[in-house]
């Protein structure tokens, strides 16, 4: 980039749908963080009904409302069309940022123009690393994923999907990150048409970056940008919806992606995540009330 040249703005879009406090949180890690590319904060409501908006009144946020709980995607979406920036961060309610973070994803674009996409160390509120930068599976990785993962977490399958065994302290190429925290270059989302809509929750973020790839964008992590993501906040209020949108998000990935001969393989799919969904819940159910 040209010293003559001013850097490039980002804006914030963060997602809401009943986040409350960790909205207000969220929203004040941003606009106290002083950092002078950080040109906007919009915050998507998806139709929330607790005090979360109120919570954030006194603080330098625009909130643009949507129709009602339409999903993550087409919330991004509208956050994206409501701001002005190069480039934009597209984030949970629950996330929130180190002082640095912004300006460190913002520099690891500016390093590379054929970056599309930039995520950062994601660190839950315990200081774990979570694993945000990902491998698109093989068929097999995929299935030892999917029966061991619930019961054998250190399994290889699992290890080699999370990319467990890669630092997490070293920056590198991704098939895919979270989209827990993920910072775009407009024109790359723009060339791909956005988030895809059909994925009310889960897998967006995979579909996202498999787009920005095949479209000749790179996909990159950047740990020097680190930021504390409290999972699940607004699902918990919906725990068995949130395990039927999982399991419908990752058939509609399949119909989607899969090619050639995986096809064949589409209606057993179905059945296998059916089943597992249905067994998720019963065990949830059974959990529930055992604890009461």
């Amino acid at each position: 980039m040209p010293m003559s040249e001013s850097p490039a703005t980002w804006s914030a879009v963060i997602v809401n749908y009943n986040a409350g406090e960790h909205l207000a949180a969220c929203v004040e890690s941003l606009v106290h963080s002083n950092d002078d590319r950080l040109a906007e904060v919009i915050v998507v409501d998806n139709g929330s009904t607790d005090q979360s908006l109120n919570l954030i009144a006194h603080l330098d946020a625009r909130v643009v409302h949507s129709p009602g709980n339409v999903g993550y995607s087409r919330a991004a979406n509208l956050g994206i069309a409501a701001s002005e920036s190069p480039y934009v961060a597209v984030l949970n309610a629950d996330v929130v940022f180190d002082v640095e973070a912004g300006r460190s994803l913002c520099f690891a674009l500016d390093e590379q123009p054929s970056r599309g996409a930039i995520g950062p160390r994601i660190k839950n509120q315990y200081g774990e690393v979570y694993p945000s930068a990902r491998q698109i599976p093989s068929l097999m990785t995929s299935i030892g994923h999917f029966a061991f993962g619930m019961i054998w977490p250190e399994n290889p399958w699992t290890r080699k999907y999370r990319q467990s065994d890669l630092d997490p302290s070293e920056g590198r190429a991704a098939d895919w990150l979270s989209g827990a925290v993920i910072m775009l270059r407009r024109s790359a989302v723009d060339a791909v048409g956005g988030w895809d809509e059909r994925f009310f929750m889960f897998l967006e973020d995979v579909d996202l970056c498999l787009r920005l790839s095949s479209h000749g964008w790179s996909v990159w992590y950047q740990p020097s940008a680190e930021v504390m993501h409290i999972e699940g906040v607004s699902r918990r209020s919906h725990p068995y919806r949130s395990i039927l949108d999982h399991h419908r998000s990752a058939f509609r990935f399949a119909v989607k992606h899969w090619r050639g001969p995986r096809r064949a393989l589409l209606g057993p799919a179905a059945v296998a995540l059916a089943l597992r969904a249905m067994g998720l819940i019963a065990v949830g159910w059974l959990r529930a009330r055992l604890q009461r």
